[in-house]
Protein backbone atom coordinates (compact mmCIF):
# COMPACT_ATOMS: atom_id res chain seq x y z
CA UNK A 1 0.00 0.00 0.00
CA UNK A 2 1.35 3.43 -0.90
CA UNK A 3 0.67 6.39 1.33
CA UNK A 4 -2.23 8.64 0.22
CA UNK A 5 -1.67 12.31 -0.51
CA UNK A 6 -4.95 13.19 1.16
CA UNK A 7 -7.39 11.88 3.74
CA UNK A 8 -10.91 13.27 3.38
CA UNK A 9 -13.44 13.09 6.21
CA UNK A 10 -17.16 13.68 5.67
CA UNK A 11 -19.58 13.74 8.61
CA UNK A 12 -23.26 14.13 9.38
CA UNK A 13 -24.07 15.16 12.95
CA UNK A 14 -27.43 16.03 14.50
CA UNK A 15 -28.08 18.66 17.20
CA UNK A 16 -31.52 19.64 18.58
CA UNK A 17 -32.27 22.89 20.44
CA UNK A 18 -28.73 24.30 20.62
CA UNK A 19 -26.74 27.43 19.88
CA UNK A 20 -23.48 25.93 18.67
CA UNK A 21 -21.70 29.00 17.29
CA UNK A 22 -22.78 32.62 17.74
CA UNK A 23 -22.13 35.76 15.71
CA UNK A 24 -21.43 39.23 17.07
CA UNK A 25 -25.14 39.77 17.75
CA UNK A 26 -25.45 36.56 19.78
CA UNK A 27 -27.40 34.76 17.05
CA UNK A 28 -26.50 31.47 15.39
CA UNK A 29 -24.05 31.83 12.52
CA UNK A 30 -25.61 31.31 9.10
CA UNK A 31 -24.74 30.97 5.44
CA UNK A 32 -26.85 31.01 2.27
CA UNK A 33 -26.56 27.94 0.05
CA UNK A 34 -28.83 26.57 -2.64
CA UNK A 35 -31.33 29.38 -2.19
CA UNK A 36 -31.86 28.65 1.51
CA UNK A 37 -30.36 30.01 4.70
CA UNK A 38 -28.47 27.34 6.66
CA UNK A 39 -27.20 27.25 10.24
CA UNK A 40 -23.39 27.21 10.27
CA UNK A 41 -20.55 26.26 12.59
CA UNK A 42 -17.30 28.01 11.69
CA UNK A 43 -14.10 26.11 11.08
CA UNK A 44 -12.40 28.18 13.79
CA UNK A 45 -14.96 26.99 16.31
CA UNK A 46 -14.52 23.36 15.29
CA UNK A 47 -10.72 23.49 15.41
CA UNK A 48 -10.74 25.18 18.79
CA UNK A 49 -12.82 22.41 20.34
CA UNK A 50 -10.65 19.69 18.76
CA UNK A 51 -7.49 21.40 19.99
CA UNK A 52 -8.53 21.62 23.63
CA UNK A 53 -10.55 18.40 23.99
CA UNK A 54 -9.60 16.60 27.19
CA UNK A 55 -10.33 12.93 26.65
CA UNK A 56 -8.39 9.78 25.84
CA UNK A 57 -8.12 10.84 22.19
CA UNK A 58 -7.16 14.45 22.91
CA UNK A 59 -4.24 15.85 20.95
CA UNK A 60 -2.31 16.20 24.19
CA UNK A 61 -2.04 12.40 24.25
CA UNK A 62 -0.52 12.07 20.77
CA UNK A 63 3.02 12.28 22.13
CA UNK A 64 4.14 15.66 20.77
CA UNK A 65 4.59 19.04 22.46
CA UNK A 66 1.52 21.23 22.50
CA UNK A 67 1.17 25.00 22.13
CA UNK A 68 -0.40 28.01 23.83
CA UNK A 69 -2.33 30.75 22.01
CA UNK A 70 -2.27 34.03 23.91
CA UNK A 71 -1.31 37.67 23.66
CA UNK A 72 -0.08 37.52 27.27
CA UNK A 73 2.32 34.61 26.88
CA UNK A 74 5.31 36.70 28.01
CA UNK A 75 3.60 37.95 31.16
CA UNK A 76 1.86 34.69 32.10
CA UNK A 77 4.25 31.97 30.93
CA UNK A 78 7.77 33.46 30.92
CA UNK A 79 8.08 36.26 33.47
CA UNK A 80 7.03 34.14 36.49
CA UNK A 81 10.35 32.31 36.07
CA UNK A 82 12.23 35.55 36.90
CA UNK A 83 9.85 36.95 39.49
CA UNK A 84 12.72 37.32 41.97
CA UNK A 85 14.75 39.66 39.75
CA UNK A 86 14.81 43.43 40.19
CA UNK A 87 11.69 45.13 38.82
CA UNK A 88 13.63 47.17 36.23
CA UNK A 89 15.32 43.99 34.96
CA UNK A 90 11.99 42.18 34.68
CA UNK A 91 10.51 45.14 32.81
CA UNK A 92 13.47 45.31 30.42
CA UNK A 93 13.21 41.60 29.65
CA UNK A 94 9.47 41.84 29.16
CA UNK A 95 9.73 44.74 26.71
CA UNK A 96 12.55 43.09 24.78
CA UNK A 97 10.69 39.79 24.42
CA UNK A 98 7.40 41.44 23.51
CA UNK A 99 9.05 43.46 20.76
CA UNK A 100 10.69 40.37 19.32
CA UNK A 101 7.51 38.30 19.42
CA UNK A 102 4.77 40.84 18.70
CA UNK A 103 6.57 43.76 17.05
CA UNK A 104 7.83 47.11 18.30
CA UNK A 105 4.37 48.70 18.45
CA UNK A 106 2.77 46.05 20.65
CA UNK A 107 4.28 46.56 24.10
CA UNK A 108 0.76 47.33 25.38
CA UNK A 109 -1.19 44.06 25.76
CA UNK A 110 -4.36 45.58 24.33
CA UNK A 111 -2.65 46.27 20.99
CA UNK A 112 -1.39 42.71 20.46
CA UNK A 113 -2.91 39.81 18.58
CA UNK A 114 -2.91 36.36 20.15
CA UNK A 115 0.21 34.42 19.18
CA UNK A 116 0.50 30.64 19.02
CA UNK A 117 3.74 29.49 20.64
CA UNK A 118 4.84 25.90 21.07
CA UNK A 119 5.92 24.61 24.46
CA UNK A 120 9.51 24.15 23.21
CA UNK A 121 9.54 27.81 22.14
CA UNK A 122 8.17 28.91 25.52
CA UNK A 123 10.74 26.77 27.33
CA UNK A 124 13.55 28.25 25.24
CA UNK A 125 12.37 31.82 25.88
CA UNK A 126 12.01 31.09 29.60
CA UNK A 127 15.58 29.81 29.74
CA UNK A 128 16.73 32.88 27.84
CA UNK A 129 14.89 35.15 30.30
CA UNK A 130 16.66 33.47 33.22
CA UNK A 131 20.04 33.95 31.56
CA UNK A 132 19.25 37.59 30.78
CA UNK A 133 18.12 38.22 34.37
CA UNK A 134 21.50 36.98 35.58
CA UNK A 135 23.40 39.34 33.26
CA UNK A 136 23.55 42.08 35.92
CA UNK A 137 21.12 44.92 35.27
CA UNK A 138 18.41 46.10 32.88
CA UNK A 139 20.73 47.12 30.02
CA UNK A 140 22.78 43.89 30.06
CA UNK A 141 19.54 41.87 30.23
CA UNK A 142 18.14 43.63 27.18
CA UNK A 143 21.44 43.15 25.34
CA UNK A 144 21.44 39.43 26.16
CA UNK A 145 18.04 38.95 24.58
CA UNK A 146 19.04 41.04 21.57
CA UNK A 147 22.15 38.94 21.10
CA UNK A 148 20.20 35.69 21.30
CA UNK A 149 17.18 36.39 19.06
CA UNK A 150 17.68 39.87 17.67
CA UNK A 151 20.20 39.19 14.94
CA UNK A 152 20.18 41.26 11.80
CA UNK A 153 16.95 43.19 11.33
CA UNK A 154 15.35 41.52 14.34
CA UNK A 155 13.02 39.34 12.29
CA UNK A 156 13.02 35.57 11.78
CA UNK A 157 13.19 35.20 15.56
CA UNK A 158 10.70 32.36 15.96
CA UNK A 159 11.94 30.61 12.85
CA UNK A 160 15.47 30.66 14.26
CA UNK A 161 14.27 28.90 17.41
CA UNK A 162 13.65 25.79 15.35
CA UNK A 163 17.40 25.26 15.28
CA UNK A 164 17.38 25.17 19.08
CA UNK A 165 14.04 23.60 19.91
CA UNK A 166 13.58 21.22 16.94
CA UNK A 167 11.03 20.75 14.17
CA UNK A 168 8.09 20.78 16.58
CA UNK A 169 9.23 23.99 18.28
CA UNK A 170 5.91 25.64 17.39
CA UNK A 171 3.90 22.78 18.88
CA UNK A 172 1.54 20.18 17.49
CA UNK A 173 -1.31 22.62 16.88
CA UNK A 174 0.85 24.69 14.54
CA UNK A 175 1.84 21.57 12.61
CA UNK A 176 -1.82 20.65 12.18
CA UNK A 177 -3.70 23.92 11.82
CA UNK A 178 -0.92 26.30 10.79
CA UNK A 179 0.44 29.50 12.29
CA UNK A 180 0.58 33.06 11.00
CA UNK A 181 2.96 35.54 12.64
CA UNK A 182 2.62 38.97 11.05
CA UNK A 183 5.77 40.28 12.74
CA UNK A 184 7.86 37.26 11.69
CA UNK A 185 6.67 35.71 8.39
CA UNK A 186 9.52 33.20 8.41
CA UNK A 187 7.85 31.58 11.42
CA UNK A 188 4.60 30.93 9.54
CA UNK A 189 3.48 27.33 9.08
CA UNK A 190 1.05 26.17 6.40
CA UNK A 191 -1.87 24.19 7.77
CA UNK A 192 -1.88 20.47 7.03
CA UNK A 193 -5.50 20.10 8.20
CA UNK A 194 -8.08 21.95 6.09
CA UNK A 195 -11.46 22.41 7.77
CA UNK A 196 -14.66 23.56 6.07
CA UNK A 197 -17.47 25.38 7.83
CA UNK A 198 -20.15 22.86 8.81
CA UNK A 199 -23.70 23.67 7.72
CA UNK A 200 -27.17 22.16 7.95
CA UNK A 201 -28.16 19.94 5.03
CA UNK A 202 -31.62 21.51 5.19
CA UNK A 203 -33.00 25.03 5.54
CA UNK A 204 -32.49 26.61 8.93
CA UNK A 205 -34.65 25.65 11.89
CA UNK A 206 -34.63 28.22 14.66
CA UNK A 207 -36.79 29.69 17.37
CA UNK A 208 -36.58 32.50 19.89
CA UNK A 209 -36.35 31.08 23.40
CA UNK A 210 -38.07 33.38 25.92
CA UNK A 211 -37.14 32.64 29.52
CA UNK A 212 -37.16 34.23 32.95
CA UNK A 213 -34.99 34.05 36.03
CA UNK A 214 -36.96 33.53 39.25
CA UNK A 215 -36.00 35.43 42.41
CA UNK A 216 -36.15 32.88 45.24
CA UNK A 217 -36.61 35.54 47.92
CA UNK A 218 -39.57 37.34 46.42
CA UNK A 219 -42.73 36.05 48.11
CA UNK A 220 -45.21 37.06 45.46
CA UNK A 221 -46.81 39.71 47.62
CA UNK A 222 -49.30 41.93 45.81
CA UNK A 223 -47.47 43.82 43.07
CA UNK A 224 -44.44 41.49 43.02
CA UNK A 225 -43.82 39.59 39.79
CA UNK A 226 -41.43 37.03 41.27
CA UNK A 227 -38.91 37.36 38.45
CA UNK A 228 -35.39 38.74 38.53
CA UNK A 229 -35.14 39.17 34.79
CA UNK A 230 -36.67 38.36 31.42
CA UNK A 231 -34.38 37.22 28.61
CA UNK A 232 -34.44 35.94 25.06
CA UNK A 233 -31.99 33.83 23.07
CA UNK A 234 -31.97 31.90 19.81
CA UNK A 235 -32.03 28.12 19.64
CA UNK A 236 -31.52 26.08 16.48
CA UNK A 237 -31.74 22.45 15.43
CA UNK A 238 -30.08 20.74 12.52
CA UNK A 239 -28.30 17.90 10.79
CA UNK A 240 -24.86 19.28 9.88
CA UNK A 241 -22.53 18.25 7.08
CA UNK A 242 -18.85 18.58 7.99
CA UNK A 243 -15.79 18.22 5.78
CA UNK A 244 -12.10 17.97 6.69
CA UNK A 245 -9.07 17.33 4.47
CA UNK A 246 -5.70 16.12 5.76
CA UNK A 247 -2.75 16.87 3.48
CA UNK A 248 -0.66 13.85 4.43
CA UNK A 249 2.59 15.07 2.86
CA UNK A 250 2.33 18.46 4.55
CA UNK A 251 1.47 16.82 7.86
CA UNK A 252 4.48 14.53 7.72
CA UNK A 253 6.73 17.44 6.76
CA UNK A 254 5.36 19.63 9.57
CA UNK A 255 6.03 16.78 12.00
CA UNK A 256 9.67 16.55 10.97
CA UNK A 257 9.22 13.53 8.71
CA UNK A 258 7.77 11.34 11.46
CA UNK A 259 5.21 9.24 9.58
CA UNK A 260 4.30 7.16 12.65
CA UNK A 261 3.46 10.34 14.55
CA UNK A 262 1.39 11.56 11.59
CA UNK A 263 -0.59 8.32 11.67
CA UNK A 264 -1.30 8.74 15.40
CA UNK A 265 -2.43 12.30 14.75
CA UNK A 266 -4.87 11.10 12.09
CA UNK A 267 -6.30 8.41 14.38
CA UNK A 268 -6.77 10.90 17.22
CA UNK A 269 -8.23 13.53 14.92
CA UNK A 270 -10.84 11.13 13.50
CA UNK A 271 -12.00 10.30 17.01
CA UNK A 272 -12.20 13.99 17.88
CA UNK A 273 -14.12 14.91 14.73
CA UNK A 274 -16.68 12.18 15.38
CA UNK A 275 -17.20 12.71 19.11
CA UNK A 276 -16.26 16.25 20.20
CA UNK A 277 -19.13 18.70 19.98
CA UNK A 278 -18.82 22.45 19.53
CA UNK A 279 -21.25 24.53 21.46
CA UNK A 280 -22.08 27.38 23.76
CA UNK A 281 -24.79 27.46 26.46
CA UNK A 282 -23.71 24.02 27.67
CA UNK A 283 -25.52 24.38 30.98
CA UNK A 284 -28.89 25.01 29.35
CA UNK A 285 -28.72 23.01 26.10
CA UNK A 286 -26.26 20.10 26.66
CA UNK A 287 -24.99 20.35 23.06
CA UNK A 288 -23.36 16.92 22.87
CA UNK A 289 -23.66 14.48 19.98
CA UNK A 290 -21.69 11.86 18.09
CA UNK A 291 -21.56 11.79 14.30
CA UNK A 292 -24.29 9.70 12.66
CA UNK A 293 -22.03 9.23 9.65
CA UNK A 294 -18.30 9.41 9.12
CA UNK A 295 -17.10 8.63 5.59
CA UNK A 296 -13.30 8.58 5.23
CA UNK A 297 -11.55 8.54 1.86
CA UNK A 298 -7.85 8.14 1.12
CA UNK A 299 -6.31 8.87 -2.26
CA UNK A 300 -3.76 10.78 -4.28
CA UNK A 301 -5.84 13.13 -6.40
CA UNK A 302 -7.13 16.58 -5.41
CA UNK A 303 -9.86 16.36 -2.76
CA UNK A 304 -13.45 17.43 -3.41
CA UNK A 305 -16.21 18.20 -0.98
CA UNK A 306 -19.53 16.36 -1.11
CA UNK A 307 -21.41 19.48 -0.03
CA UNK A 308 -23.05 19.51 -3.46
CA UNK A 309 -25.22 16.65 -2.25
CA UNK A 310 -27.09 19.24 -0.19
CA UNK A 311 -27.15 22.14 -2.63
CA UNK A 312 -30.84 21.36 -2.83
CA UNK A 313 -31.92 21.44 0.83
CA UNK A 314 -33.12 18.14 2.22
CA UNK A 315 -36.88 18.56 2.83
CA UNK A 316 -37.66 19.15 6.48
CA UNK A 317 -40.97 17.37 6.00
CA UNK A 318 -39.14 14.07 5.49
CA UNK A 319 -40.16 11.33 7.92
CA UNK A 320 -36.48 10.33 8.15
CA UNK A 321 -34.20 13.34 7.81
CA UNK A 322 -31.01 11.33 8.29
CA UNK A 323 -32.15 8.70 5.79
CA UNK A 324 -32.98 11.38 3.23
CA UNK A 325 -29.57 13.04 3.76
CA UNK A 326 -27.79 9.69 3.37
CA UNK A 327 -29.71 9.01 0.16
CA UNK A 328 -28.75 12.44 -1.21
CA UNK A 329 -25.11 11.87 -0.26
CA UNK A 330 -25.07 8.42 -1.87
CA UNK A 331 -26.63 9.71 -5.10
CA UNK A 332 -24.16 12.60 -5.31
CA UNK A 333 -21.19 10.34 -4.65
CA UNK A 334 -22.34 7.94 -7.35
CA UNK A 335 -22.63 10.81 -9.84
CA UNK A 336 -19.13 12.06 -8.95
CA UNK A 337 -17.73 8.55 -9.34
CA UNK A 338 -19.48 8.18 -12.68
CA UNK A 339 -18.01 11.41 -14.02
CA UNK A 340 -14.49 11.25 -12.57
CA UNK A 341 -13.89 7.66 -11.55
CA UNK A 342 -13.43 6.33 -8.04
CA UNK A 343 -9.75 5.75 -7.27
CA UNK A 344 -10.14 6.59 -3.57
CA UNK A 345 -10.27 3.93 -0.88
CA UNK A 346 -13.22 4.34 1.49
CA UNK A 347 -14.28 3.33 4.98
CA UNK A 348 -17.26 4.49 6.99
CA UNK A 349 -19.24 4.30 10.18
CA UNK A 350 -22.95 4.99 10.28
CA UNK A 351 -25.69 4.74 12.89
CA UNK A 352 -28.32 3.96 10.23
CA UNK A 353 -28.47 1.46 7.37
CA UNK A 354 -26.56 2.85 4.40
CA UNK A 355 -25.02 1.54 1.19
CA UNK A 356 -22.28 3.91 0.08
CA UNK A 357 -20.32 3.19 -3.11
CA UNK A 358 -16.86 1.79 -2.45
CA UNK A 359 -17.60 0.93 1.19
CA UNK A 360 -17.82 -2.82 1.78
CA UNK A 361 -19.58 -2.42 5.11
CA UNK A 362 -19.67 0.28 7.79
CA UNK A 363 -17.43 -0.34 10.78
CA UNK A 364 -16.86 1.15 14.22
CA UNK A 365 -15.04 4.42 14.87
CA UNK A 366 -12.02 2.51 16.14
CA UNK A 367 -11.99 0.43 12.94
CA UNK A 368 -12.22 3.46 10.64
CA UNK A 369 -9.57 5.44 12.55
CA UNK A 370 -7.18 2.49 12.61
CA UNK A 371 -7.74 1.92 8.87
CA UNK A 372 -6.82 5.55 8.12
CA UNK A 373 -3.78 5.31 10.39
CA UNK A 374 -2.47 2.27 8.53
CA UNK A 375 -2.85 4.13 5.23
CA UNK A 376 -0.87 7.12 6.52
CA UNK A 377 1.87 4.91 7.98
CA UNK A 378 2.56 3.35 4.59
CA UNK A 379 5.65 4.75 2.89
CA UNK A 380 5.00 6.73 -0.29
CA UNK A 381 6.04 4.96 -3.48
Amino acid sequence: MSSPRFVQIHTLSSYPAVLLNRDDAGLAKRLPYGGASRIRVSSQCLKRHWRVAEDDWGLAHVGAPMAVRSREVVEREILPAIAGAAPDVVEAIKVALVKKLFGDKNVDIKSRQALLLGRPEIDYLTQLARQAAAAGGAKPAEAAIEAAIGKGDGKKNLAAMREVAGNLAAGLESALFGRMVTSDPEANTDAAIHVAHAFTVHAEESESDYFTVVDDLRRLDPGEAGTAGIFETELTSGLFYGYVVIDVGALVDNLGGDRALAARVVEHLLHLIATVSPGAKKGSTAPYAYADLMLVETGRRQPRSLAGAFRKPVPLASDDLLGAALAALRAHLESIDGAYGAPEMRAALCTAPVDLPGVARPGSLDDVAAWAGVAVRAEAT
